[in-house]
């Protein structure tokens, strides 16, 4: 029995056919998020509006099974690392420094993956996310995405 309702994944290809509206507004000349690369995609991401907070370029996590990342770094208002490839199968682990405040993890609807570590918390249990598809996962700190505390992930 399929599933008839269309996913997000379809949905998003669908409008990326006409041009995309993203958080910043629309994509410049009609680029659809289909015509970029993972790279191209998550590093616009991680610039557009505020920078994401602590942002040095991609760090290489491929051929790990678990991965750690910080919800708090540096000066409390980062994920560390803030742009990571992975692997498909890797078990992302973010975990809460307990500085700068209440943090959440939450994906964006650009993203090619659902999910959300719930409401804001100062320290929780870390916050575990399997990724078994390939694609680019984009996430935010609800309460300080103006900050840029965003974070994102490509899998391979």
């Amino acid at each position: 029995m399929g599933d008839s309702t269309p996913n997000r994944r379809r949905l998003l290809a669908a409008i990326g056919a006409v041009g995309t509206v993203g958080l910043g507004g629309c994509s410049s000349g009609g680029e659809s998020t289909s015509d970029r690369t993972p790279e191209e995609r998550l590093s616009a991401f991680l610039a557009e509006g505020r920078s994401a907070r602590g942002y040095e370029g991609l760090v290489d996590a491929t051929g790990r099974e678990e991965l750690v990342i910080e919800v708090g770094a540096e000066s409390g208002l980062a994920f560390a690392p803030a742009g990571v490839r992975i692997s498909t199968g890797t078990t992302v682990s973010w975990q809460w420094t307990g500085r700068g405040g209440q943090h959440n993890v939450a994906s964006v609807s650009e993203s090619a993956f659902e999910f959300q570590s719930g409401n804001p918390q100062l320290t929780r249990e870390p916050f575990e996310q399997s990724f078994s598809e390939q694609g680019v996962g984009l996430y935010v700190c609800r309460p300080h995405r103006g900050v840029g505390m965003k974070g994102g992930l490509i899998v391979e």
